[in-house]
């Protein structure tokens, strides 16, 4: 183990926090270890290891990342999320490959999954748009945070308004997942591309909401008037 992987070990441990820990657990359907601390200490040691270890190569980097999310700590984890975004103009096409390998053996919860793809693997689509094919691949994975990936990957794309063909492809392909987990991804999908294009994701809406689940359903719909709400949630097919 790297020195500084046992350091910032010690650091988490020294900011357990007994009402953050006996809570935890709350929030996830799935068994979770996490030392218990709060996401703002997390975050200031996330931040003061980084000027310590942004000097090493991205190689070196990752290594350090793997480490961390080797221990199975929700908060270690939490550090490769802050830690990656920042090497995004270091990004390079085979780097997918690591990421992918990432998610599929350490990702094992909704917020591990999302706080590494909202913005590591947002950040590589924006640099290498033709990965996407990798997302969509990723809709058919016997892995359930795999298939979520590959609809929070474009959250914040998709709240830009760009690549919503794409978007529309992933929900297609998600559409009658069995998995709560992944519905909610998607939906929240649906939901972030309204911003730039309710009517689309309206249209798209209704055009399948007698199959779509009503879990990614209301997700979808979310930022809409009101009136657009009610009418996508009436259940007016024969």
């Amino acid at each position: 183990m790297d020195p500084i992987i046992s350091t910032i070990q010690k650091e988490l441990i020294g900011v357990i926090d007994e009402k953050t820990k006996n809570s935890y657990q709350r929030f996830f359907k799935e068994k979770v270890n996490a030392y218990g601390c709060k996401t703002a200490a997390v975050s200031k040691i996330a931040k003061k290891y980084w000027k310590i270890v942004s000097t090493r190569s991205k190689h070196e980097i990752f290594s350090l990342c793997e480490e961390l999310y080797q221990s199975g700590y929700m908060e270690e984890a939490f550090i490769v999320s802050s830690w990656v975004p920042n090497l995004k103009d270091q990004f390079e096409p085979e780097d997918i490959k690591t990421f992918r390998y990432w998610i599929l053996n350490y990702i094992t919860n909704w917020a591990t999954c999302d706080s590494f793809c909202n913005h590591s693997m947002g950040d590589f689509i924006e640099k290498y748009p033709e990965s996407i094919n990798e997302l969509k691949n990723w809709t058919q994975s016997e892995n359930r945070w795999m298939r979520r990936a590959a609809a929070v990957s474009l959250i914040i794309p998709a709240k830009r308004g760009k690549y919503l063909d794409d978007v529309l492809e992933i929900a297609d392909a998600l559409l009658t997942d069995e998995d709560d987990m992944v519905r909610k991804g998607y939906g929240w999908l649906l939901k972030e591309a309204s911003r730039q294009h309710e009517d689309t994701i309206f249209e798209y809406v209704q055009a399948h909401k007698r199959e779509m689940p009503r879990t990614s359903l209301r997700y979808a719909i979310e930022l809409m008037p009101k009136e657009r709400r009610a009418e996508a949630m009436k259940k007016d097919w024969k």
